[in-house]
């Protein structure tokens, strides 16, 4: 097995999912996230090649840590999944400082992750990084403002990222995930992933949007949803209970 997956924000949702896609196409998986037991359960579900280190994606020191150690352990990976996001919706009491928190796990840590793999090895092997971003990065809504705010940011730096390291040979990308993730069959964590494992392939694109057929097709020719925001999630909500 000669090449390696670093999945952060390895969860059960899209975090299972991309470690799977990747395990079933011949990686080593290592899997990143806060919750240790949980960690240890994923990867024994998985089976053999999949290792985890535990790291906290908001505190920059611990996840550069956590890099150091898997570098260390298991080598200079060929692809990084950043899968971090906090998704829960706004509470009635939301503050600046639940802003700044939030931003720390949603973009920061991304750049955190970007930055620290980025090293000669990382060019060597012509690695890839690639974000899990939202549909919220384009068509904000209220109720889950930090989110909308965090998306828009992740697609910002991955478009900087993207042409900052291509001359290295390093590719950034960015899934935008416009659907709840298992909500339908069609946002399956395991029908994403697959976007994943395409973009890894191809690297011919910066970005590319998971959504639903119908609403890809009203996009106009600007690649912008003709609709206001409330409108697109009432389609993309529509849609999932069609699809059930």
């Amino acid at each position: 097995m000669n090449k390696t997956a670093v999945v952060i924000g390895a969860g059960s949702g899209l975090g299972l999912g991309l470690a799977k896609k990747f395990k079933n196409e011949g990686f080593k998986v290592v899997l990143v996230a806060r919750n240790e037991q949980s960690l240890k359960e994923m990867a024994e579900h998985l089976g053999e090649a999949v290792f985890f280190k535990t790291a906290d994606a908001s505190d920059a020191a611990n996840l550069k840590n956590a890099i150091d150690e898997i570098k260390n352990e298991y080598g200079t990976p060929d692809v990084v999944l950043y899968n971090v996001g906090i998704t829960t919706p706004d509470s009635d009491s939301l503050t600046a400082e639940t802003l700044v928190e939030h931003f720390k796990a949603d973009v920061a840590g991304a750049y955190t992750t970007a930055t620290c793999f980025s090293d000669e090895q990382f060019v060597e092997k012509r690695g890839a990084i690639i974000f899990t971003g939202g549909g919220l990065a384009m068509y904000p809504a209220d109720g889950f403002i930090p989110l909308s705010l965090d998306k828009a940011a992740l697609r910002t730096l991955a478009y900087i990222l993207h042409d900052k390291y291509k001359k290295h040979g390093i590719f950034v990308g960015i899934v935008e995930v416009c659907g709840t993730i298992n909500g339908s069959p069609y946002f399956s964590a395991d029908n994403i992933a697959e976007s994943y494992w395409r973009m890894y392939l191809t690297r011919d694109k910066c970005e590319y949007a998971y959504e639903t057929p119908e609403l890809s097709a009203q996009q106009n020719e600007y690649g912008t949803f003709e609709n206001k925001s409330a409108e697109y999630w009432g389609a993309v909500y529509k849609f999932s209970l069609e699809d059930k």
